[in-house]
């Protein structure tokens, strides 16, 4: 069994919840009969432990995945981030900065190097630019930004093993 820790009690996952969330993972849009039968529960068992899943906050949400290229979103630019003054609050500035911007994907915190490691999906080249003007050139706090481009995707995935 899992157990998952937090700042609410424990919550033991079995494996049921761990075939809901498997199955759930691969397709989020199965209505409940369906996932019940796919999983090996009534229906009212997996409503009650999907609904207990989401509740406990174990799935935080569910989502359609979008091709980036059928949207003219085409430009995958992975960026490492060091600022000037690691502060918390700087630190935390620049997160709140870059949570607003819909380009940015995701932005981790990492340690050791730079500070901040962000994916941003974009259309061009010039889109690109224009973004890390506004991001990055304009902010006094950065220091340092190296930017790699994705030139192919071997692999994407959502899916965490559980």
């Amino acid at each position: 069994m899992t157990q998952l820790l937090g700042d609410s009690p424990a919550l033991v996952l079995d494996e049921i919840d761990r075939r809901i969330l498997n199955t759930l993972q691969a397709d989020a849009s199965l209505n409940n009969n369906v996932l019940a039968a796919r999983v090996h529960v009534s229906p009212p068992t997996c409503l009650r432990r999907v609904k207990r899943l989401v509740d406990a906050g174990v799935i935080e949400r569910q989502v359609a995945i979008v091709a980036p290229q059928m949207v003219g979103a085409t430009l995958m630019a992975i960026v490492e981030i060091t600022l000037d003054q690691q502060a918390s609050e700087k630190m935390v500035a620049f997160e709140q900065m870059v949570a607003h911007e819909a380009a940015v994907l995701q932005c981790y915190r990492v340690s050791p190097g730079p500070d901040f490691i962000l994916m941003m999906q974009v259309a061009d080249m010039p889109a690109y630019h224009a973004l890390a003007h506004r991001l990055f050139a304009t902010q006094a706090n950065v220091r340092n930004v190296r930017t790699f481009f994705s030139i192919h995707r071997s692999k994407f995935e959502t899916r965490i093993a559980v």
